[in-house]
């Protein structure tokens, strides 16, 4: 993909927003049903014009919404890096047409402040990644993890501060536990800082935030969900049907390891590629739209390594749900 010098987006990058956007629960904020995630290739190991080609394809394609953490990289902090100077070089004049959302809660320095839920560590590393980023304001600040040690008043109060320093305008959780996802609704309703969404772990392959009723009580409550690792780092696209290829992550067993690719789910992998071929769509088109019939979901996070990945995931959005009923 050939970058112009000075980027202008796609005057059609709204043409399909009644098909592209969903209402995130009960609150006035749209989302893109794909939105695209830092979390990968977005490094400082990573070129950077290959991050500006993804990056200017997502938005021409009216992806709004991109996803960071304090931590991603590599190394850390890098991925926030990008997007700041992606800000000063592109996307500066259409910061208000972004919806950039950031975390913290995974180690990010040394020492005792440099991770988990204080109010310490959650207040200083945003201030941390809006520098980074080079932004005033992140339209989503998440607590990354929960933490079982800081009183979780101490987390949420943080939470609720750093909205009313105008530092964030919404707050969001990721993989609480439900009752701990409960007291986090409560104690932000009841200050008037009501928790927008809530980030987890979906996919064909992991279905938690169903089976422990954490997406049944979001819909209930009108707080908004969005799925991260739909693909399951790259299990639910073709890429392992025929073997572990060099130099895929599976190799490099850092997130995911060999022994995962177990003979049955090599079957149920190829049983799932086998009816995507018959719906006319590739397996990871197939299983994004079956994230997105879920009741509750209002996103879905991809990665892309290349403009031609995300132009394919894309086009999950005008798929049929897919049940697994049908499968061949």
């Amino acid at each position: 993909m050939e970058l112009k010098e000075k980027y202008i987006p796609a005057a059609t990058r709204y043409d399909n927003a009644s098909n592209m956007f969903r209402r995130c629960g009960l609150s006035g904020v749209m989302l893109p049903k794909i939105s695209l995630g830092f979390w990968h290739n977005f490094g400082g190991v990573d070129p950077y014009e290959r991050s500006r080609a993804i990056t200017h394809l997502a938005f021409d394609n009216g992806i709004t919404h991109f996803d960071l953490a304090n931590n991603y990289g590599p190394p850390y902090g890098s991925a926030e890096e990008t997007l700041g100077q992606l800000m000063r070089d592109d996307f500066g004049a259409y910061r208000d047409e972004l919806f950039i959302s950031t975390k913290a809660g995974y180690d990010m320095w040394p020492g005792p402040y440099g991770e988990w839920g204080s109010r310490k560590y959650l207040m200083a590393s945003l201030d941390q990644s809006l520098r980074r980023m080079n932004l005033d304001y992140v339209d989503l600040f998440y607590s990354h993890r929960y933490d079982p040690e800081t009183p979780l008043e101490e987390t949420l109060q943080a939470l609720v501060d750093i909205v009313r320093s105008g530092k964030a305008l919404y707050v969001g959780i990721s993989r609480w536990p439900l009752e701990a996802l409960k007291i986090a609704d409560k104690y932000l309703r009841e200050r008037d800082v009501p928790l927008l969404i809530y980030q987890g772990r979906l996919n064909l392959l992991d279905r938690e935030p169903q089976e422990d009723g954490v997406l049944d009580y979001c819909a209930e409550h009108g707080i908004g969900f969005i799925s991260f690792s739909p693909l399951a780092q790259g299990l639910l696209t073709d890429r392992y049907l025929n073997g572990i290829p060099e130099g895929s992550r599976m190799i490099q067993g850092r997130f995911l390891k060999q022994e995962a690719l177990t003979p049955e789910l090599l079957a149920y992998l190829k049983r799932l590629n086998q009816t995507a071929e018959t719906r006319g769509e590739t397996l990871a088109e197939m299983a994004l739209a079956w994230i997105l019939a879920q009741r509750g979901v209002t996103s879905v996070l991809v990665g892309a390594s290349s403009t031609q990945q995300l132009a394919k995931n894309l086009k999950c959005i005008k798929a049929q749900p897919f049940d697994e009923k049908d499968l061949v």
